[in-house]
């Protein structure tokens, strides 16, 4: 047993993880659970109040946690960040970005130009600038795994803008780097969610017939909750799941149609 009371023997012991967007919802439930697993987690993110938050909730179950703030669109402080990491914990394993894209969500033929393309040119850029700074240090110790969450597939909606074409954009991504990686051992993968009711704020307009839209399609007699995400984001870090690299991992309870 470890000195905190949590056994050696978690899926992600002795692992070095990397959370952007770690103040979030879904960066947040991810770190917790990376953390149950035995991970030294780091999150980094733009506001230190909520990343404060998330590392205490780590740290008072036993975790350990670590945080700063950092512009996961500046090249210059994302390398920083990965270098300060590897340079004190030896090794980078996990690199998770679940930083939010500012979208605007509008019929293509309504939105500016600006705003359609915004997401698409930030979701592209923060993935490059991450998983490139992270890999530098995967690539030398010849294991390592990048996680993305979004994911794609043939369907979409009216009035997202540039949102879907963004996810797109990650997922040509993801291809190109677990090609570019896969040699060195380095395992890119992708999650995709469906939608998760709790990230819905209360005050959003017309929540209720969004979250009826989410339990509509799902196949199961329930949705896919925070803690799933949590759980099957620590099996893909994991050893356990050596295998898997360059594919997307549906936990959408059968909402999203896998093509």
């Amino acid at each position: 047993m470890l000195d905190n009371g949590r056994p050696e023997s978690g899926l992600l012991h002795g692992k070095t993880a990397l959370i952007y967007g770690g103040g979030g919802s879904i960066g947040g439930a991810v770190a917790r659970a990376f953390a149950a697993e035995g991970a030294v987690v780091h999150l980094a993110g733009r506001t230190e109040a909520s990343l404060e938050k998330v590392a205490r909730d780590i740290e008072e179950t036993g975790g350990r946690a670590e945080i700063a703030v950092v512009d996961a669109l500046n090249e210059e402080e994302v390398d920083a960040f990965v270098g300060r990491v590897a340079k004190k914990s030896r090794r980078i394993d996990i690199s998770f970005n679940v930083i939010s894209f500012g979208d605007v969500q509008q019929p293509l033929m309504e939105i500016d130009v600006d705003d359609f393309t915004q997401p698409i040119h930030l979701a592209t850029r923060t993935h490059f600038l991450t998983t490139r700074a992270a890999a530098t240090h995967m690539i030398k110790q010849g294991a390592g795994v990048v996680l993305m969450f979004g994911g794609s597939g043939p369907q979409t909606l009216s009035g997202l803008g540039g949102f879907k074409v963004a996810l797109d954009a990650m997922e040509g991504l993801r291809r190109q780097w677990a090609l570019e990686l896969g040699k060195n051992g380095v395992r890119v993968v992708t999650m995709v969610s469906g939608g998760i009711i709790e990230t819905i704020p209360w005050q959003v307009e017309g929540r209720e017939e969004i979250v009826r839209e989410i339990a509509a399609t799902a196949h199961l007699n329930r949705t896919a909750t925070l803690e799933d995400v949590g759980n099957v984001a620590s099996f893909i870090a994991s050893d356990k799941a050596a295998a898997i690299t360059d594919a997307t991992i549906n936990v959408s309870s059968g909402a999203i149609v896998d093509y």
